[in-house]
């Protein structure tokens, strides 16, 4: 039961109703944004809903298997290495984590560190930007071992910029809310939401004047009928993680494809934009704002532009699972399982492994971008 039903306010999907009655359609971009991130119903922000897990809607590689954040702790001591190096100066660095969720990652890098970098450790301060309220008590009571080391503020509002450090998002690219453009009789529409009969509808507009700049600028050539996710919101995020720090990394874990891949496979003729909803896939991707989880696929080919146009350079594009390996996942796999733990727990962290670096599992569907600030 959603909160709106317990105080017989209005839910999401009739306060949307009620704004395109009164203003007429309204962007995709505005109803996404709505449907995952409203203060009181959006999919992100409701009290009563853990997205992640069995018992959500998607899982997420930190979730996983404590692995995933052991083997970030070790690369992200190797990051720390590099940057004391060149700074020459006495090691302090700030991480950024955009999007913690439930802290799963922020606990495996930042219990790495305790336990196999100590030096790293005491160098580090973790800051969280989640906008769940129920997000942040879940990572802050997570994390209490940690409370020294980790504060909560949203990227927008940090003033001093970190002499060196690292901006890690793990599937967050994919959640901002996007446009969506479609050719029609030649000409570039965007598709707005509007209203039919007891149901949400597609209509098609003159684009905003950002979107169509945005096409222009990066020469968007589109087929008949063809329909594109511009997420404007990652070049709003990018630009502002390469302010956070004056040397240092962004490492961006998401499901992605360069531009040439996204517009010339006939499988995403129609788009990107999906739907789950209980790990499966939602049919209408307008039905129940709220509800369901909504994603877009990642245009790489986007970041690294705008990465280099805010002074980043892009130094590893790969997939996951081929990163975990490279980065030592098995060696963490041995050296947690020397610990005590029981046959269960034994094999539950190798069944975790597999997971994460199989051909067909779950890391291999999504890709690991680092891009690198040098002043």
């Amino acid at each position: 039961m959603s909160a709106s039903s317990n105080d017989q306010t209005p839910s999401l999907a009739e306060r949307l109703r009620a704004r395109i009655n009164h203003d007429g359609p309204i962007s995709f971009r505005d109803w996404m944004q709505a449907a995952l991130y409203d203060e009181r119903d959006g999919y992100y922000c409701r009290p009563d809903r853990i997205p992640q897990g069995r018992a959500g809607d998607y899982r997420t590689a930190p979730e996983t298997s404590p692995l995933f954040g052991a083997t970030f702790a070790h690369y992200f001591s190797k990051l720390f290495a590099d940057l004391v190096f060149e700074l020459g100066s006495p090691p302090r660095w700030t991480i950024f984590e955009a999007g913690a969720a439930g802290g799963e990652f922020a606990h495996g890098v930042l219990k790495g560190f305790k336990t196999d970098y100590p030096e790293v450790f005491s160098a580090t301060s973790y800051v969280i930007d989640e906008i769940s309220p129920a997000a942040r008590r879940r990572t802050a009571e997570r994390l209490s071992e940690f409370s020294g080391h980790v504060t909560f503020q949203r990227f927008a509002e940090i003033d001093n910029r970190a002499n060196a450090g690292v901006v890690f998002s793990n599937e967050l690219i994919d959640a901002f809310a996007v446009h969506r453009v479609i050719v029609r009789d030649g000409k570039l529409k965007e598709l707005y939401v509007g209203l039919g009969r007891n149901e949400f509808v597609w209509v098609e507009r003159e684009p905003d004047q950002a979107v169509a700049e945005y096409c222009r600028r990066v020469d968007l050539r589109l087929s008949e009928g063809q329909i594109a996710e511009i997420n404007l919101e990652a070049e709003t995020f990018i630009a502002r993680a390469a302010e956070l720090f004056e040397r240092g990394y962004l490492v961006i874990v998401d499901y992605g494809a360069e531009r040439n891949e996204l517009l010339d496979s006939p499988d995403r003729f129609a788009g990107t934009l999906r739907s789950f909803h209980r790990h499966h896939l939602v049919d209408n991707v307008l039905a129940s704002p709220g509800e369901q989880d909504l994603t877009t696929t990642v245009d790489w080919t986007q970041i690294m532009e705008v990465g280099r146009r805010a002074g980043l350079r892009a130094i590893r594009l790969e997939r996951l699972d081929h990163f975990l390996m490279i980065e030592g996942l098995i060696e963490e796999l041995h050296k947690i399982s020397r610990q005590r733990m029981d046959e269960v727990e034994a094999l539950r962290l190798s069944t975790s492994a597999r997971e994460l670096i199989m051909p067909n599992g779950l890391a291999a569907s999504f890709q690991i971008l680092v891009l690198e600030k040098c002043p």
